[in-house]
């Protein structure tokens, strides 16, 4: 699903996502990443939720963002992780929202950071 153009040409937004694929700015990613609006991380290690480690949500947590926003594919999962600093806020929901709702924040000036995992899309 396409979303919308990047008025800020500043900050990383998603452009564009579909299944096994997320486009941020004009490059399309197809393993999980994490996502803010000066810094991409790629090839963050987690595909599913049931892989996510401490480890994981510490290099999101580095980043220092106010907010993080986890996608967990195609489906809404939630993990039995949160992030060690509970003063961050923390929001689950499927892949598609969480880049609907990154591009709502950042294009509003929040220090967010979306961790989104790409499986393989469907057979």
């Amino acid at each position: 699903m396409k979303l919308h153009l990047n008025t800020a040409p500043n900050l990383n937004i998603v452009r564009a996502y579909g299944a096994g694929q997320v486009t941020v700015g004009m490059q399309t990613y197809t393993s999980s990443l994490v996502i803010s609006p000066h810094r991409i991380i790629p090839d963050w290690r987690p595909t599913t939720v049931i892989e996510l480690t401490s480890e994981d949500l510490q290099r999101i947590e580095d980043l220092q963002p106010e907010i993080i926003l986890l996608g967990t594919g195609n489906r809404l999962h939630f993990p039995s992780l949160r992030p060690a600093d509970r003063a961050v806020g923390f929001e689950v929901m499927d892949t598609a929202a969480a880049c609907r709702t990154y591009n709502i924040l950042a294009g509003e000036g929040r220090n967010v950071a979306a961790a989104l995992m790409i499986g393989m899309p469907p057979p």
